[in-house]
């Protein structure tokens, strides 16, 4: 059981798929200040502040052996923001924001959250990737997550599929299979 239950990691639901809403403001990424990111997210759902800050479980054994889950951050300390200036005033003061920084390639940065959104919605066990290393650019042919991008990894005598956030350089990996993807040759 959950310490706490699973709060809401993207406002509005369909932040990605409604093309009004991604013409209302520029893409910011706000960098918080240490284990704040679901504090900053409470408040930017009452300013009615579109964002994302994509969630995982995680489970771990106390030292008495009964297991805990938590939903931590993908990304720790980073909360992407589509907003005004008026929401954007609002978000840094919070006194939850460390840095503001803009978004070069909105529509780059629209498309690689997409994709971290649809893997995280496929509940497929995640590894964060701090570090993204150079890999055969590919597709995920059939399945839930058809259509999804990245870069394959060999690690550990296994084969990982790696779902990039360029402007971080940072994304999440998830086990695939040969027979799912088709090469991009990129």
């Amino acid at each position: 059981m959950p310490i706490l239950s699973k709060e809401p990691d993207i406002f509005p639901d369909n932040l990605f798929s409604s093309p009004k809403i991604n013409t209302d403001g520029d893409w910011l990424v706000l960098y918080t200040k240490s284990r704040c990111e679901k504090s900053l997210c409470r408040r930017l759902r009452k300013f009615e502040t579109p964002h994302f800050s994509p969630m995982i479980k995680r489970s771990t054994q106390s030292t008495s052996g009964r297991y805990r889950e938590s939903f931590v951050p993908l990304f720790p300390g980073y909360v992407f923001v589509l907003a005004t200036e008026q929401q954007r005033y609002h978000a840094l003061s919070t006194n939850y924001v460390s840095r503001c920084l803009p978004v070069p390639e909105s529509v780059q940065l629209v498309h690689d959250l997409h994709q971290i959104q649809k893997l995280v919605q496929s509940d497929a066990p995640l590894t964060p990737e701090e570090r993204i290393e150079p890999g055969t650019r590919v597709r995920i042919r059939s399945g839930p997550l058809m259509g999804l991008e990245g870069f394959v990894q060999h690690r550990r005598g296994q084969r990982r599929l790696v779902v990039a956030i360029e402007f971080l350089h940072q994304g999440a990996s998830i086990l695939i299979e040969d027979w799912q993807l088709e090469d991009l040759g990129a």
